[in-house]
């Protein structure tokens, strides 16, 4: 499986409302959704493509309350950092994460993947 399809796999063991970039207002918590922000490009010397990728991934953790985003967020570190088809490495602890638009509390990690191309 590519990086992106064994990325949502284990978010979802976490969490079954998994959702790329953002999420729809009326999407129930807790969710959580996810996106690229950059990464480390893999090329041989003839230019050719690696059959590894990598890239940052910020993870964001929405809930109905500040400790209930932190403790999912958490089990989403522990998962994708023991993932059989990722190699995860967070990058900073969570920040948190506020919406006003309906007042709900979550959290922001990202992560540096390894996976298949």
């Amino acid at each position: 499986m590519t990086l992106e399809l064994e990325l949502i796999a284990a978010l979802q063991s976490q969490c079954p409302r998994v959702l790329p970039v953002v999420a729809p207002y009326s999407t129930p918590t807790p969710y959580v959704t996810w996106q690229h922000v950059g990464g480390r490009p893999l090329r041989y010397l003839d230019n050719s493509a690696a059959d590894k990728r990598n890239a940052y991934i910020q993870v964001n953790v929405w809930a109905d309350t500040s400790l209930q985003a932190i403790t999912l967020a958490r089990a989403i570190e522990d998962a994708l950092c023991a993932w059989p088809g990722l190699i995860a490495v967070p990058q900073g602890e969570t920040v948190d994460a506020y919406d006003e638009g309906d007042e709900r509390k979550g959290t922001v990690q990202t992560f540096s993947v390894w996976g298949a191309r």
